[in-house]
């Protein structure tokens, strides 16, 4: 039985899990996704180099 797993259904259930607890988080939640999604749109889904 194989099971793979993708990051971002695992960051999205402990995000809403996290926002259930503390509603406060949700600005947090949204604005580092917003920063995450733009980054990855400004640099790419490619490789890193650091």
């Amino acid at each position: 039985m194989n099971i793979n797993l993708s990051l971002a259904p695992i960051i999205s259930l402990i995000a809403g899990i996290l926002i259930l607890v503390m509603p406060r988080l949700l600005n947090y939640i949204v604005a580092i996704y917003l920063i995450v999604i733009g980054l990855i749109g400004l640099f790419g889904s490619g490789h890193l180099r650091l």
